[in-house]
């Protein structure tokens, strides 16, 4: 009976697939196809629940055939992000005029990703207190107990890093070994080799002009291919976010929501403050908000979905260059950063909401200036080098606390609605990463206004073309 009920489950999961086909193969938009997706996913992980339960065993069947779609596609993202991330910035990198553009996008992006991962932790911190939340109301089961347990084991790891350090480890030692994403600052170290063979072409360029144009048009040549197989892949986002919404809404236990429920709306509201944040910025540079989340609402989806900055980069870069006119280099760049520099949502306002919940079981008053300041300073600097991955939240969170001197396994009372909060915090990051961009683009003049105001779906034409 039990394999009866996930063959019906996987065959109902099929179906709603098909829809989505068949709305691709009537060139029905691609937002619409995501929403689409997005609405399916819900409606269909709420009937599973009713019907089996969250922990139910054939849900949990169930969801293994479903992560063929929803997983599938992270992965082949995932499988794009290299690639595309190092074609993208030599390439950039070589038609810039001088080396000092390079540095002007860098310091503007990382600016800003930095500046507004400070304002996260702010508002993170006053949403904290105005919900008045604290560790010690937290009942601590079993699961939380070794969660507890296991976060104080993997903070010795990072104890022994100094400030220093950290930054040491951004530097590719082995590049090659950096390309198969081997630690958590694998990205930024893929930039940074990036980086320095888009600089070595220019100064190629003066003195063997021949191998350097060689070098060029190989690179050209492996551009276009890597962006072919971009717009292939992002072609399956309607179905990765069905699959994926599908099984966060099927596997979510309502009863340890409600548990934590403060906690829960507290993180939402800090995230939806910042949201808007952003968006007060985007129109203070001169760009139309109604504009903006128009077009960058599909990319917010899958990152909500899927719950990976890293495997959002190339649906992030095609949203800047295509939909909002930013230049390539510097989508390229911001999109990269913006995966393990400066997460407002898993490095900013999650370790400060923690940091601010444990404060009074180790005698330390939340309120004082002392704390809020130093809390801000730490979390800022905490926040390169942050896997823009899930978990990405916990590693920077051990950062914060483990430097404030704080007991790390309170963290784990929130295993049980990790997940759900974690959707938010990365769909925060890459709309940080966007928003960096976009206000780095028009400082710099290389935003091209027409393609943002243009009403046309540029990025539907690519994922349907």
């Amino acid at each position: 009976m039990d394999t009866f009920l996930v063959v019906l489950n996987v065959v109902v999961m099929l179906v709603l697939l098909g829809i989505l086909y068949w709305m691709q193969r009537k060139h029905i938009s691609f937002t619409k196809r995501v929403f689409t997706g997005l609405g399916l996913g819900l409606v269909y992980g709420v009937i599973l629940q009713l019907v089996y339960g969250a922990g139910s065993d054939t849900i949990a069947k169930s969801v293994d055939w479903f992560n063929l779609a929803g997983n599938g596609y992270v992965k082949l993202l995932q499988m794009i992000v290299i690639p595309l991330i190092m074609v993208s910035i030599i390439s950039a990198i070589m038609n810039l005029k001088g080396k000092q553009n390079l540095g002007k996008m860098s310091f503007s992006i990382i600016a800003v990703l930095l500046i507004t991962t400070a304002i996260a932790a702010a508002v993170s911190i006053a949403t904290s207190l105005s919900f008045n939340l604290t560790a010690i109301e937290i009942n601590a089961g079993d699961a939380e107990q070794a969660r507890g347990a296991a976060l104080e084991e993997r903070v010795g790891e990072v104890e022994d890093l100094t400030i220093p350090q950290q930054v040491l480890s951004f530097i590719p030692a082995n590049p090659f070994e950096d390309m198969t994403g081997a630690r958590s600052t694998s990205t930024l170290a893929v930039v940074i080799f990036s980086a320095f063979v888009g600089v070595a072409v220019l100064g190629l360029d003066r003195k063997k002009p021949e191998q350097a144009q060689t070098f060029r048009n190989v690179i050209e040549a492996v551009y276009g291919v890597v962006m072919r197989i971009v717009t292939i892949v992002l072609r399956l986002t309607p179905y990765g976010i069905l699959a994926l919404i599908t099984k966060v809404v099927s596997t979510t236990n309502p009863d340890e929501i409600l548990k934590l429920i403060k906690f829960v709306l507290a993180s939402y509201v800090a995230l939806l403050i910042m949201f808007v944040i952003h968006l007060v910025l985007i129109a203070l540079f001169g760009y139309n908000p109604v504009t903006y989340v128009r077009k960058v609402l599909p990319t917010l989806v899958f990152a909500f979905t899927s719950r990976s900055s890293a495997a959002t980069i190339p649906l992030n870069v095609e949203t800047q260059t295509r939909k909002l006119g930013v230049s390539e280099g510097i989508a390229n760049l911001s999109a990269s950063f913006g995966a393990t520099i400066g997460q407002n949502g898993c490095a900013g306002i999650y370790p400060a909401m923690l940091a601010v919940m444990i404060a009074p079981t180790v005698g330390i008053d939340p309120t004082s200036w002392d704390f809020i300041l130093t809390l801000i300073a730490v979390v800022v600097i905490s926040s390169f080098g942050v896997a823009g991955v899930g978990g990405g939240a916990t590693f920077a969170s051990l950062i914060v606390l483990s430097t404030l001197n704080m007991p790390v396994a309170l963290a784990g009372l929130l295993i049980s609605v990790e997940p759900l909060i974690d959707m938010g915090r990365t769909a925060l990051n890459v709309n940080d990463s966007i928003t960096s961009g976009l206000i780095s683009s028009k400082i710099l003049k290389e935003n091209n206004q027409d393609v943002y105001n243009d009403r046309g779906p540029d990025l539907d034409a690519a994922a349907t073309s």
